[in-house]
């Protein structure tokens, strides 16, 4: 199969991961990659946030150095910082890393300090959304690590669906696993995760937004704790 030509249009590509979807259904994360990557070719990337390398690994085993896009927020935790140069350093992916168009002292000074206190989703769209729109524009697709079992905003999550906000086909290849089946990928394979999750955080994001969950908690419930938000704004 050839990667997809460039002529088709927004209603093609919608109807084409529409009907992916469906198919791929009871597809195997390998065999769901395999179809991203036979689709749109170099025109596919994967996205991390550096919580693991799950989905960047099953990537590599499809397509070598295939890109691996990361949002570098300034607000990491250092571990975050470091699991994504140990991915650069040794799995056989190409890293990208984004960051936003102003640094975190230059937000301060426009907005006032602790934005993400004051207005988390003003933050998120600066520091996350916009430069994953600016990051994703060569692409025609994207894959990323949302699991149903996360969340109840992420029951149903397609294993491959429309990103309406930014037009593209948008895949999640491991939608369908559990926190087992991650740890039994990651414990077989050797693949890097980040330190924290180690250390009772069970979602691993900015610094100031995540906390450790406690013990019943679901695993996104370290994600703006004690308010209404829920989502980055990336997926939702």
């Amino acid at each position: 199969m050839t990667a997809i030509q460039e002529e088709r249009t927004t209603e093609d590509l919608k109807a084409l991961a529409e009907q992916a979807g469906r198919d791929l259904e009871d597809a195997s994360a390998l065999e769901i990659l395999q179809w991203a990557v036979d689709t749109f070719g170099k025109r596919f990337c994967v996205t991390s946030s550096m919580e693991d390398a799950v989905v960047a690994h099953l990537a590599s085993r499809v397509l070598k150095g295939v890109d691996v896009v990361f949002l570098d927020t300034g607000y990491h935790f250092e571990e975050t910082i470091g699991t994504r140069d140990a991915v650069e350093a040794v799995m056989d992916v190409n890293v990208i890393t984004l960051s936003p168009t102003r640094t975190v002292a230059e937000q301060d000074a426009e907005f006032g300090p602790k934005l993400h206190d004051r207005d988390p989703d003003l933050c998120c769209k600066m520091r996350k959304v916009e430069p994953l729109e600016r990051g994703l524009k060569d692409y025609l697709a994207w894959a990323t690590g949302l699991r149903r079992d996360e969340s109840p905003t992420r029951a149903n999550t397609p294993v491959v669906g429309w990103d309406e906000k930014r037009q593209k086909v948008k895949v999640s290849p491991i939608a369908r696993w559990t926190q087992d089946d991650v740890d039994a990928y990651v414990a077989e394979h050797g693949v890097l995760t980040n330190p924290l999750l180690m250390d009772g955080y069970a979602s691993v994001g900015c610094a100031p937004c995540t906390r450790r969950v406690l013990e019943g908690e679901d695993a996104r419930a370290g994600r703006w704790a004690g308010s209404a938000k829920t989502e980055c704004g990336l997926h939702g």
